[in-house]
């Protein structure tokens, strides 16, 4: 029988305009449970069992609104209108230059100064026969960080009876614009703020897209082999990630989108392996979306307190960010990311959560 609780009349905060934030607990049968907040679509705790059943929490996070609110690098958010770069703040469409909100050096980051991360979603739970989960509705104004059109957007989060965490993106606008959106979890499989340069990663991804010294595409889809981006085959985290190489520094280490090999008969594909050692804990990403955002949390300089007061130190949380392509509004060759009146964006990612036997 699936279960889930729902906290209704407890909310997680209250934000400077003292709307409330609500929280959301999703347990399945077998004891795996998602936290989820309706500011920023944030995933505030994910709790899995290592070999021995120990249940661990393995999201970075905050154990207050005021956290998020004030320090957090989009701890666990849903991340738009844009995820990841683009260049300059800016892009044509249909004759037309939109200039965005600049905030990340010369460049756009995830939708802007206020992008969905920082928003106020409505949410609805659910049970049903796919599992148990909570349904996030967004509406972003015409204008809204410089983008255009009237966006309504939704996010579902579904946690199966097969210790899945299904997250189906949906959204309409009635003008054209640019719709990128993606999971922002930092993931440490350990259950505690250890080092993640133990995990042990494989990218079903032959290329990557190279940038330049401000993380922007140069436009090139290179392959990966003989390359520190090589990670066909399962690899230490901390294998490669300090040789001697330009992409690596322009990153500060892993900061790049991988192209997932796909099979064109196939739409929900398999694009990483992630597992620790020591707990067993492992974790697989299906999606829909061309690429995957592999970044090793090379700006945690331990000035940030999360949960319980643990120090997130260097590289003590990872992300796999399914996506798009960074700045493809700009690069006509990569797999488009505009969204017209009439059409309906759709995207899947699926985390399934297992246990690696010694």
């Amino acid at each position: 029988m699936l279960r889930g609780s729902v906290q209704h009349g407890q909310p997680f905060g209250r934000l400077p305009d003292g709307r409330a934030v609500e929280p959301y607990t999703r347990t399945n049968p077998r004891g795996v449970e998602v936290r989820v907040i309706t500011y920023g679509a944030i995933i505030t705790s994910l709790r899995t069992p290592d070999r021995s059943g120990r249940l661990a929490d393995i999201v970075l996070g905050f154990d207050s609104l005021a956290g998020f609110l004030e320090q957090s690098p989009y701890f666990g958010a849903v991340v738009g209108r844009y995820a990841n770069r683009i260049a300059n703040g800016q892009f044509a469409l249909d004759g037309v230059t939109y200039h965005l909100a600049r905030n990340n050096g010369p460049n756009t980051l995830h939708g802007g100064v206020r992008g969905f991360d920082k928003v106020l979603w409505t949410g609805e739970p659910f049970q049903n026969d796919s599992g148990t989960g909570v349904t996030l509705r967004y509406t972003s104004p015409n204008g809204e960080e410089g983008f255009p059109g009237t966006l309504a957007a939704r996010v579902t989060y579904t946690l199966t009876p097969r210790d899945e965490l299904v997250v189906d993106y949906e959204a309409i606008s009635d003008k054209a614009t640019p719709v990128n959106l993606s999971q922002h979890s930092y993931w440490n499989l350990h259950g505690e703020a250890g080092s993640i340069l133990d995990h042990v990663l494989m990218l079903n991804a032959s290329a990557f897209t190279p940038v330049d010294s401000t993380l922007i595409p140069t436009g090139e889809l290179k392959p990966v082999q003989g390359t520190p981006f090589d990670f066909r085959e399962a690899t230490a985290i901390g294998a490669r990630i300090g040789n001697e190489d330009t992409q690596l520094r322009y990153g500060r280490g892993y900061d790049h989108n991988w192209v997932i090999d796909r099979d064109a008969s196939v739409e929900l594909v398999h694009a990483a392996h992630l597992e620790e050692p020591t707990s067993g804990r492992t974790l697989d990403i299906r999606t829909t979306e061309p690429g995957i955002q592999f970044y090793s949390g090379n700006f945690l300089d331990g000035t940030i307190r999360g949960k319980g007061g643990r120090v997130y130190a260097h590289r003590t949380g990872l992300c796999l960010e399914t996506q798009h392509f960074p700045d493809s509004p700009n690069h006509p060759s990569f797999p488009s990311t505009i969204l017209r009146p009439g059409a309906t964006y759709r995207s899947r990612t699926v985390f399934s959560f297992g246990i690696q036997a010694r």
